[in-house]
């Protein structure tokens, strides 16, 4: 699924909640941090989604009145054709008669068909990106019914775009040809006392990971983990161990979609106070009890890499 379909099924999935809930927009950016990782962690377009749901709720009065000015009349099944939708434009057809998902991709699709730069997203993009969210999300007569209001908007407009010719889209690159970048990361640890802490980030999707960063050219694996330990964490670690690896893989703007490879090692220093260093995507770093770890938000993969280290550290 290409990353701005999926971002739009968050920012949907975020509206729903909200509406569903009828929540404070307040809670919206938590709701919509909380929805990215559960649907599609590692996203790197949340930018696009924040913009898109700040934006909507901007023009959301607007966009509402829009909605029971060309909303068709209900029940649509009566329609046989797309056009006999269009033409049965009912006006006054209050908002709260229409589903909290339809009515939500309807404020989706209008925004972006209104007041979103053309040149980011084209008003047939807008449309179209709509209707497939209503036939994966909506109910049998969605799809018809987003394309009855948002076409009979499209017409409204004048159709702009309508004879664009569609850019062909760039061939996926097979896995085996994708760049590899190599990252190191570490399980830091230190002993104070009795207890032993390890030493986790927090990212802005919430959860709690492991410091990592990406080794430079001509520098091996350990002495550039080291680095990127001691620009994120402020401390200065030894290296212990070897705990394991992982790949994923991420979207690049400019080198498109590569593979990223991490090494974990197990890493002791200092207890002393950690320094978080100018790193996008992290809000935090603290120290943590071993017994606690458990209770913590932390992903499946790294939690692994983290139960490895624990089980090391017990038997010392």
């Amino acid at each position: 699924m290409a990353n701005r379909h999926l971002s739009r099924s968050i920012v949907l999935q975020t509206l729903f909640e909200l509406d569903f809930n009828n929540v404070n927009r307040k809670e919206a950016r938590e709701m919509l941090t909380r929805n990215t990782q559960e649907f599609a962690p590692g996203m790197g377009d949340f930018s696009f989604m924040e913009k898109l749901l700040q934006g909507m709720f901007e023009k959301q009065k607007d966009i509402d009145l829009i909605i029971e000015k060309a909303a068709p009349e209900w029940p649509i099944d009566k329609c046989t054709e797309l056009d006999d939708i269009i033409v049965k434009a009912a006006p006054e057809w209050p908002i709260e008669k229409i589903s909290i998902v339809d009515r939500n991709i309807l404020r989706l699709g209008l925004y972006e068909l209104l007041f979103a730069d053309r040149t980011e997203v084209p008003a047939k993009v807008a449309l179209n990106e709509a209707i497939e969210l209503a036939k994966a999300f909506g109910g049998e007569t969605s799809g018809r019914f987003v394309n009855g209001v948002l076409g009979a908007v499209y017409k409204e407009l004048g159709e702009p775009g309508k004879n664009e010719v569609s850019k062909k889209k760039k061939k996926s690159i097979p896995y085996e040809k994708m760049l590899v970048e190599k990252l190191g990361g570490a399980v830091v640890y230190a002993i104070d006392g009795d207890n032993v802490y390890l030493a986790l980030v927090h990212d802005i999707f919430g959860h709690w990971t492991l410091s990592k960063g990406r080794i430079e050219k001509n520098e091996n694996v350990e002495d550039g983990t080291k680095r990127e330990i001691k620009e994120e964490l402020g401390v200065n670690i030894e290296i212990k161990k070897m705990l394991g690896n992982n790949e994923y893989i991420a979207n690049d703007p400019k080198l498109g979609k590569k593979r990223k490879q991490v090494n974990y090692f197990l890493g002791e220093t200092e207890f002393s106070k950690l320094t978080l260093g100018p790193s996008g995507g992290l809000d935090d770093a603290k120290w943590f009890k071993m017994a606690d770890i458990l209770d913590l938000n932390i992903y499946d993969d790294i939690l692994s890499i983290v139960t490895k280290a624990i089980n090391i550290l017990l038997k010392k």
